[in-house]
């Protein structure tokens, strides 16, 4: 991916990465050597058990300054939480407050959070109170001001995973005599646990080799992308009002559960991706359907 914002942790960034929230995801190993060594000028690479000194808050005059005119990617546990914290569709969500584009042609679909439209180009959800949807804040707003660089693990490597202090435009006070912190404390404490959880089927679909060996989806199966993962709402609709389950083996439980629980209707969102898109046996069909498509056929 190109043109990463300065959440991300670069600015205009050349190089072809992943970025997952927060997370930074390099794909080669030439690019990640020297983007590696481009944030260690600056920052040192971390570990969990690693220290930094941070605190924000309202007496800061840089207070919400870090949530202006900044490039933040939503993965769709973020747009769940979001669009279920406002009381309003998936769709309305997107439609509002999200900007979708695709990467490096390959027809992978991402969605961004729309800033406002005024000189400052704030956080929709900010004010000078702070977050109007602090519990429910995307990743990678939990993670800031921590940024992490993960390698490719499709592929043998000696990278190690690392994190890195964000880089800003403008000078954070956040740093200045602020408590004492490891990352692993922050992480714990800001909640980026239970999104990485939730997070890793997702991370898994973005790092699959496909799109790593240079896969390019169709419009057709780009859109089908997108409503699995960020149109959840949608995605209820098309499986609970197509043929869907009179295709697929779905045991009860799990039926019942997709139906009830939207965490569990984006995971199944997953497996029908992986499926239809990767010809992954994550679904079963029917054997009826299957026997049916054998005598069209004439097998």
């Amino acid at each position: 991916m190109t043109g990463i914002g300065k959440r991300c942790g670069t600015r205009a960034s050349p190089l072809p990465v992943i970025c997952y929230g927060d997370v930074i995801i390099m794909t080669d190993a030439n690019a990640f050597a020297k983007w590696k060594q481009t944030i260690l000028k600056d920052s040192p690479k971390l570990s969990l058990k690693d220290t930094f000194n941070f605190s924000c808050h309202k007496g800061l005059s840089c207070f919400t300054k870090c949530c202006a005119d900044v490039n933040i990617f939503l993965t769709p546990y973020d747009i769940l939480r979001m669009k279920r914290r406002l009381k309003i569709s998936s769709e309305e969500f997107l439609k509002k407050f999200t900007t979708a584009i695709t990467l490096d042609g390959r027809g992978f679909p991402t969605v961004i959070l729309k800033m406002r439209e005024d000189e400052l180009k704030r956080c929709p959800f900010v004010s000078e109170e702070g977050c109007g949807i602090y519990e429910d804040r995307p990743w990678s707003c939990r993670m800031y001001p921590i940024g992490m660089a993960s390698p490719d693990k499709n592929h043998s490597s000696e990278w190690e995973e690392f994190y890195f202090i964000v880089d800003q435009e403008f000078s954070c006070l956040g740093f200045d005599d602020g408590e004492k912190r490891t990352i692993e404390g922050w992480k714990k404490n800001q909640g980026v646990n239970d999104y990485e959880l939730k997070g890793n089927s997702y991370k898994d679909i973005t790092l699959h080799s496909f799109f790593l060996g240079g896969g390019r989806l169709t419009p057709e199966k780009t859109n089908m992308f997108y409503m699995a993962c960020y149109d959840i709402d949608r995605f209820r609709r098309f499986i609970l009002g197509s043929r869907f389950f009179n295709l697929f083996d779905i045991d009860e439980r799990t039926m019942g559960n997709i139906k009830s629980n939207e965490e569990d209707l984006l995971e199944f969102g997953y497996r029908w991706i992986r499926f239809s898109l990767f010809q992954e046996n994550t679904l079963k069909v029917k054997e009826t359907v299957l026997e049916e498509k054998r005598k069209n056929l004439g097998l």
